[in-house]
């Protein structure tokens, strides 16, 4: 009969120290490092490098049943420097973000080219004028359902034109909170997160949205940066639409690490002042393997999907109203 070896008190005790010895070295090295140690340590470890307990932890709906003829069509709009997705979930609509000021005509355009006389649900992620500009516009030349806005103010023209297109239609903001779930015909989406206190940073007030459809989830997180993506408990999502426009401070590899999109889309404008999308966000997009798609040199990006498989096509769409970088984008 085989024995098993026992180990020696001295070598156990080695061994004790040793990883000992490690957990204090990365906690001194966490502080320059963070992300880094933290993935070390729950790569060859295999235990949690923070503590969850204070991170936000929201329901989503889990797998839903979608009808065999239906279809999820996501249009990620190519407003230049700005934000603007279409969802139509076979006869219920919702845009979230509206691009800019002179987008709006073009906007209205071409959703009005779709056959849509009715917008179900307006979802504003935050007043910045790139995502809002052009709401005002929709909301006077639709039929609107409900608006959602965190529950913040600026004194800019831009967000004065949207309560006053709000208040014309005789419309009011509807409150929106964490957990909230908007159903549409077979998607359900649900707020990952929103900030309704005053933050000097207006992308911290950003709305989040999971948005799922049969086994598929799709995340949108407005202009939110890595200081939010800390806050909540990520579960995966297999399309990304990333926040602020594919900024390096937004879409944290640890941030990724937990969603494991498959495809990403950036939403900017080419030749942008910023310089979106950074190359560091591109290449921690690279690294992890995940397809990119950019309104910048895709155009707008058209997303179907039957709730399990997903097909994603590129159009020129000219809905950029900004004459300086308007320009077609070459096939």
């Amino acid at each position: 009969m085989s024995q098993r070896k026992k180990t020696s008190p001295i070598k156990g005790l080695i061994i004790t120290l040793f990883f000992g010895l490690l957990l204090v070295g990365a906690s001194i090295l966490s502080e320059k490092a963070p992300d880094k140690v933290n993935n070390f340590i729950e790569e060859n470890l295999n235990i949690s490098a923070t503590d969850n307990s204070n991170l936000i932890t929201v329901n989503t709906v889990g797998v839903l049943e979608v009808p065999e003829n239906s279809k999820l069509n996501i249009y990620y709009l190519d407003v230049g420097e700005g934000d603007c997705a279409l969802i139509v979930d076979d006869s219920k609509t919702m845009l979230i973000d509206g691009g800019n000021n002179e987008d709006g005509p073009l906007l209205v355009n071409y959703i009005q080219g779709l056959g849509i006389a009715k917008i179900d649900y307006v979802i504003a992620t935050h007043p910045h004028e790139d995502h809002i500009g052009g709401l005002d516009d929709v909301i006077n030349a639709f039929e609107i359902g409900t608006v959602y806005m965190p529950q913040v103010t600026t004194t800019t023209s831009t967000f004065q034109d949207l309560i006053t297109a709000i208040t014309n239609k005789g419309l009011t903001l509807s409150k929106i909170e964490i957990g909230t779930h908007i159903t549409l015909e077979n998607a359900v989406a649900t707020v990952m997160y929103v900030d309704n206190e005053e933050n000097e940073n207006l992308n911290a007030n950003s709305i989040i949205l999971n948005l799922a459809y049969g086994e598929k989830n799709f995340l949108f997180m407005g202009d939110a940066e890595s200081d939010i993506e800390a806050k909540i408990a990520w579960t995966h999502a297999d399309v990304l639409k990333t926040g602020h426009h594919g900024s390096s401070d937004a879409s944290s590899e640890k941030f990724l690490n937990a969603v494991k999109p498959e495809y990403a889309i950036i939403s900017c404008g080419k030749n942008n002042d910023y310089g979106h999308p950074h190359q560091e966000l591109l290449d921690r997009l690279s690294k992890l393997n995940i397809k990119v798609y950019r309104t910048d040199s895709d155009g707008s990006i058209i997303l179907t999907s039957d709730g399990k498989t997903i097909d994603i096509s590129t159009a020129v769409t000219a809905l950029d109203g900004n004459p300086k970088t308007n320009e077609l984008i070459s096939e």
